[in-house]
């Protein structure tokens, strides 16, 4: 599908990915929507502004994925009543991001069939948190109502309530299972219980800040965050860092990936009893994390990527250092990946066990590397490669199966091409300067950023005020489209299976509770 198709006003955005963006009205929405679902689109994310004080309306962004490049459609909203078309029907994943959207600002999906609060858990009764009179330093009381989660009534079914306090140290999460005997019928998930308003926080700090910030939404992913951040901010100031730095940003966010598939790896064998694959890939990733630290002075790259560049350098013993991991690396995984597909109880575990067929997978929009394991080949470094990936040509890994193993396949083979590319990056990286200074953001410009962290794309969507401060801040986390497909993951399986399963797919809390 070409955009000239859409019969939409079309203008470019600045930035370092293809981005386009255009200006629409409500009954423009939908049959825009469906068109670029037709054409093979995906929705990448949906969120709204204030924009009252300076235009009387409230926006609503809605930013999709087209064959051409990132298109970002802006709807304005009537003040006094904000409400717009429902589009998941066409989109499925914008149920949950339209229900936020409404618990925040209060902006309204019409015909949408659920309107139960998301992320609010009834904290913030009176008001909206980010319409901008909202006094997010106010104590409000919690009102302690019962969730209306949705029954499964039938003979035989009983509901298991799992959460959100849980064993371990994990984030809190709630999961209603349905089941009869130990079969999963139905899976209900209750997130948001560790809102921490972010996006409200954004509204109150300058520029250069709100990048410390938005490299701490979710510690796992803190390049991804702090490199769409900057792209972003870099797109409204009309800067391109230098090429040293545009290459170690590459090097920084695959070590990310690296780190974060060896830790899961481990933990996959953990949930089926085998010890020796948690312990061997953890040792592993201890080796990477503490590379890092003596590398680039943080286990896990934090407040390396900053606008402008990076703010540490590859010291000259780095490259000799990190080629000689990568083979190390290459041998020791080698050798665990032939023991789990040799490992007769494990394949008995994790073959077939929480599969998504490709068809489901793309009608619900999977994204990241559990769609990739689905048959869906999406990764922004190869579909909108940013600079050095415009150059380093990433194999994508893909497979077709979709259950635990296909997920875990996935991630070994995209260590492996991490490690690739990092030999690239470590022969070509070139010579010069890590930063360039940020000049002031004209108010009320717009920047998007979207990098292809470890679970998939994240994005930034970006706008400055005077003085410049944030006007308004949304990141999104690849964990808003696929937190609702593990529920289809799970039907059929067995409850204890669960862990198993949701392992597989490793989807952020902190990523969307924001």
């Amino acid at each position: 599908m070409q955009l000239e198709d859409l019969n939409l006003e079309i203008a470019p955005l600045p930035g370092a990915i293809p981005a386009w963006c255009a200006q629409i009205r409500t009954e423009q929405l939908v049959p825009a929507c469906q068109q670029i679902r037709t054409g093979g689109g995906r929705l990448l994310a949906l969120w709204g502004s204030d924009e009252r004080a300076r235009k009387q309306t409230y926006t609503l962004h809605i930013a999709l994925a087209t064959h051409p490049g990132l298109l970002l459609l802006t709807l304005s909203l009537d003040a006094s009543k904000p409400v717009y078309p429902d589009i998941s029907p066409i989109f499925p994943s914008a149920e949950r991001m339209q229900r936020a959207a409404y618990d925040l600002l209060g902006l309204f999906a019409q015909e949408a069939i659920d309107h139960r609060k998301w992320l609010s858990h009834n904290c913030w009764p009176a008001g909206h948190p980010l319409r901008k009179e909202f006094d997010f330093q106010r104590q409000v009381t919690p009102n302690i109502n019962g969730y209306p989660f949705i029954p499964v009534i039938g003979d035989g079914v009983h509901e298991i309530p799992v959460g959100p306090v849980h064993a371990g140290t994990i984030e809190p999460g709630h999961f209603r299972f349905s089941i009869v005997g130990e079969r999963i019928l139905r899976l209900e998930e209750r997130l948001g219980y560790k809102h921490k308003g972010i996006e409200k926080l954004a509204e109150t700090m300058s520029l250069a800040q709100g990048a410390k910030l938005a490299g701490r939404i979710s510690g796992d992913s803190t390049c991804a965050y702090a490199w769409a951040y900057a792209m972003a901010l870099e797109s409204m100031t009309d800067v391109t860092p230098p090429p040293r730095a545009l290459w170690l940003r590459a090097l920084l966010l695959e070590r990310e990936r690296i780190h974060n598939h060896l830790g899961d790896l481990g933990y996959l064998g953990n949930d089926v009893a085998l010890s020796f694959g948690f312990a061997q890939f953890w040792i592993l990733k201890e080796d990477v994390l503490r590379a890092n630290g003596a590398l680039f002075g943080h286990r896990y790259l934090m407040d390396c990527i900053v606008p402008g560049g990076v703010a540490c350098d590859l010291p000259p013993q780095g490259k000799a250092h990190l080629l000689a991991e990568a083979k190390q690396l290459e041998q020791e995984i080698g050798a665990l990946r032939a023991v789990y597909e040799e490992h007769a109880g494990l394949q008995d575990r994790f073959l077939t066990t929480g599969r998504v067929t490709p068809d489901l997978a793309a009608q619900l929009g999977l994204t990241g590397m559990p769609g990739r394991a689905s048959g869906q080949a999406w990764d922004l470094r190869a579909q909108y490669p940013c600079a050095p990936y415009d150059v380093l040509d990433v194999r994508m890994a893909t497979h077709r199966n979709g259950d635990v193993a296909a997920r875990a396949i996935v991630r070994i083979e995209e260590i492996l091409e991490s490690l690739r590319l990092t030999r690239l990056i470590l022969e070509q990286l070139p010579a010069g300067a890590l930063t360039v200074p940020i000049p002031f953001a004209p108010v009320d410009s717009f920047g998007i950023g979207m990098v292809e962290g470890w679970r998939g794309e994240v994005l930034v969507g970006l706008q400055a005020a005077a003085d410049n401060r944030i006007e308004r801040m949304h990141p999104h986390d690849p964990s808003w489209q696929n937190w609702p497909i593990l529920e289809h993951a799970v039907i059929g399986n067995i409850v204890p299976d669960f862990p198993l399963i949701n392992k597989s797919f490793n989807l952020s809390y902190a990523g969307q509770d924001l």
